[in-house]
Formats: structure tokens, C-alpha cells, sequence
């Protein structure tokens, strides 16, 4: 178990957020800023809330899935349909200091709930909107998801092999990395805000998101006039040779040779014949005879007892190379473990949860907070009551009228 209780405020603590976030984008922003000391409130609709909270694996009615995404908020539940109900937001809004968000487009502005309409109540507010392809721009219309977004930004096209179809990236990437571009951005907005007084409002398209990570394909294709049209290149780097995944005794080897390391890597396997070889001579020509090669690395491995063996052996001569993980590998491999990236978390209805750590390691908050995910509604009173100061009666009379919602899951 992590360890429970805090020796003093995190760093965002005092820092309120109001949470109008779903499914994977958004929360990872206001997880993110959970872990870290944030007060979130989440924001969820009436009666279902995010709709994350239906997706697998259920147990007694409650998600997995939802759980790993929104530990450490508090859940309010009202009837958006209901004036009273945004009426209660704005003067929450008034007293936050950040609004994270990812609905369709115009959904929040019908409900007066858009970045224009809160700056008039807090000019100080500072708000992150995320979508597929921003707020702004000729798609800014148009409905999407991290499947999506991978094949528009370019990413699908450039994974798989050049023979197959395009392949999804096996994790939410889009959803998951523009979220951690909004954690970002909103730190350094709340620092120019401390510096100026004045908030803003942050514009996150997941397409940008992931198309900004195109390392080398845009300029390769720009500076050779189109000449050089990037391509998916399987399991194998396109230029770095030998760079790839090859077949070892027991499983996958990922493993990267540096130009100046390939002699070496001629040496590791007892081939130092190949570091003259004219095939092999340079990357360009590695690259050119790289079916060749692979032959004679996989050759190499297949002689050794195990995977281990062909690690160490690269580990000696300092070829990075690793063995390609699966899931279930990872949860007991004793790097996961020392790092903090296998998390056994508490939950009242799942009961203990392992889900992947924190990957920000602070050398001033070594220990993480013991947190929960909310039910639906299960902070509603509370939020009220603390934050706008009503009464019982008056969170009574919400709850009769149908705006205050809360259900046991």
C-alpha cells in the first residue's frame, strides 16, 4: 500500500478546479492536478455522469476504468437542463481557479458554460479546453476521438508495416498526451496569471497534440521537395540500422546500434568479420542490406539459452537494447515495482486496485496521496455547503426538485 496521510500541503493545494471532463482527455488533466494537491470538483450530468463510469471491467457496478482516471475528485451531479443548476456553476466558477473541459463542440456554450461566459464572472479563471480538432479551425466542428485523431495527425499512417494497413497505437495516446499537454499548459498560465492577475483560456486539439511529435517526417518531406515521402516501416527504424525488434530465444528484443557502437555490436556477437564487411560498412548501407542483417542478429540470438543471456551480452558491450514487455510482464518486473509504476490503490467498492503509478517523481513529495475515486454525487452537499454556503434546507430543496443528484453505484 502507498503511503496514507500528507506531512504538509502538496503543491497544488488551494488550487480549485472545476472539472466538465468525460471518458479519457479531460480527466487526465485533472488527475494530473489530483495527485498533486487540486481540489476537483467534477462536474457530472444527471443521472448517468461520465459516461466512463459504464465502461469495463465492472464490478458490482462499478468501472475499473473510471476509477484509474478519477481518483481524488469530488463528484457534484446536476440536471443541466435546469436553470438553478447553471446558476450554481457560475458562482462555483467565481471561486475557482481553473476550468478543464472536453465536450463537443457548442456544448457549453448553450449552457453558459463556455470560456466567454466565465471570464465575465472571473476574469481571473483560467480554462483548458480539449477536443479532437480544437475550438478554433475549419474542423472545429467536428466530433472525435483518440482513434481519430492518431489517423488524422499522421501517426496510423506511419505505424504498421508498409504492406498492411495502418495500426492504432495500443493505448489512448491522442487522449492521454493531450491531456498532458492541458496539465502543462495550465501551470504556466496560472504563473503568468500569478505575475499579471489576468486568466485565459487554453485551446488543446488532440490532432495537434500528437502531430507536433512528428520528430523528422514533415521536415523530410518539406526540405527534399517531396522527394522523400515518409512511410510506415514495420518493426524496424527507417534510417538507424540495425534499430527494430528482432526474434529472441523466447520472446521480442527491441535493441538500438548506434553508428559509432557497430563494431562493437559485430564484437557482442562474436562476428567482428561484419564490422569490414562492405554490406555493412555504413548506416546507409546497414539500412540498404537490412533483411540481411536481421537474419544474421536473430541467428545470433537464437543461439544463446534465453532472452537474459542476450541481454547481458548486449548489456556488456552498451547496446541499449530491452525485451518487448507485455502487460503481464510488467506487473511483476522489479523496475515497475521500485519505481512506484505498479500502485495498488483503495477503492469501497472494487477494493484494492493496481493501476499504473504516478510517472512525476518530486524530490520534495516522495509520497503520494491515498485517494479515492468518487460514487456519483457523493460530494454534492458538501461542495455546496462548504463552497457557496448553503443550508441543508436549501440542498434539501435541490434534491427534490431533481437538480441535486447523487445514486449509490
Amino acid at each position: 500500500m502507498e503511503p496514507s496521510g500528507e506531512a504538509r500541503p502538496r503543491m497544488l493545494s488551494g488550487v480549485k478546479v472545476l472539472d466538465f471532463t468525460q471518458y479519457l482527455a479531460g480527466p487526465t488533466v485533472t488527475r494530473f492536478m489530483a495527485e498533486m494537491g487540486a481540489e476537483i470538483i467534477k462536474v457530472e450530468q444527471a443521472p448517468m455522469g461520465d459516461p466512463a463510469r459504464l465502461l469495463p471491467i465492472v464490478k458490482n457496478g462499478r468501472s475499473a476504468y473510471f476509477v484509474q482516471q478519477n481518483r481524488g475528485k469530488k463528484s457534484l451531479c446536476l440536471d443541466f437542463s435546469k436553470p438553478r443548476s447553471i446558476e450554481l456553476l457560475h458562482s462555483l466558477a467565481a471561486r475557482a481557479d481553473v476550468v478543464v473541459e472536453n465536450y463537443g463542440a457548442g456544448v457549453l456554450e448553450r449552457k453558459q458554460l463556455d470560456y466567454a461566459s466565465l471570464r465575465g464572472i472571473n476574469p481571473r479563471i483560467v480554462m483548458a479546453s480539449i477536443s479532437a480538432f480544437g475550438r478554433t479551425g475549419p474542423l472545429a466542428h467536428k466530433t472525435g476521438y483518440d482513434f481519430i485523431a492518431q489517423a488524422f495527425s499522421g501517426l496510423m499512417h506511419m505505424t504498421g508495416h508498409p504492406d498492411r494497413p495502418p495500426v492504432f497505437v495500443g493505448m489512448g495516446i491522442a487522449d492521454q498526451g493531450s491531456g498532458v499537454h492541458a496539465f502543462a499548459a495550465i501551470g504556466y498560465a496560472l504563473y503568468h496569471r500569478e505575475k499579471t492577475g489576468v486568466g485565459q483560456h487554453i485551446d488543446i486539439s488532440m490532432v495537434d497534440a500528437l502531430y507536433h511529435m512528428h520528430e523528422l517526417n514533415v521536415q523530410s518531406y518539406t526540405m527534399t521537395g517531396g522527394q522523400h515521402v515518409p512511410q510506415r516501416s514495420g518493426s524496424h527504424h527507417t534510417l538507424v540500422c540495425p534499430c527494430g525488434v528482432f526474434k529472441g530465444p523466447q520472446g521480442y528484443i527491441a535493441l538500438l546500434v548506434l553508428d559509432r557502437q557497430w563494431p562493437a555490436m559485430a564484437k557482442a556477437m562474436d562476428r567482428a568479420d561484419l564490422a569490414a564487411d562492405e554490406r555493412f560498412a555504413t548506416g546507409p548501407k546497414r539500412a540498404e542490406n537490412r533483411e540481411e542483417l536481421i537474419a544474421i542478429i536473430e541467428a545470433w540470438m537464437s543461439s544463446l539459452a534465453s532472452d537474459a543471456a542476450v541481454l547481458e551480452v548486449l548489456e556488456e558491450y552498451r547496446i541499449a537494447a530491452a525485451p518487448v514487455l507485455s502487460v503481464a510482464d510488467s506487473v511483476t518486473h522489479p523496475y515497475f515495482q521500485a519505481r512506484g509504476m505498479i500502485r495498488t490503490v483503495p477503492d469501497p467498492i472494487l477494493g484494492e486496485l493496481t493501476i499504473p503509478g504516478f510517472p512525476l517523481k518530486f524530490s520534495e513529495f516522495p509520497d503520494l496521496p491515498d485517494i479515492a475515486a468518487p460514487l456519483l454525487g457523493e460530494h454534492g452537499a458538501e461542495l455546496l455547503r462548504g463552497h457557496l454556503g448553503l443550508s441543508e434546507e436549501e440542498i434539501g430543496e435541490l434534491r427534490a426538485s431533481g437538480i441535486l443528484f447523487s445514486a449509490e453505484v
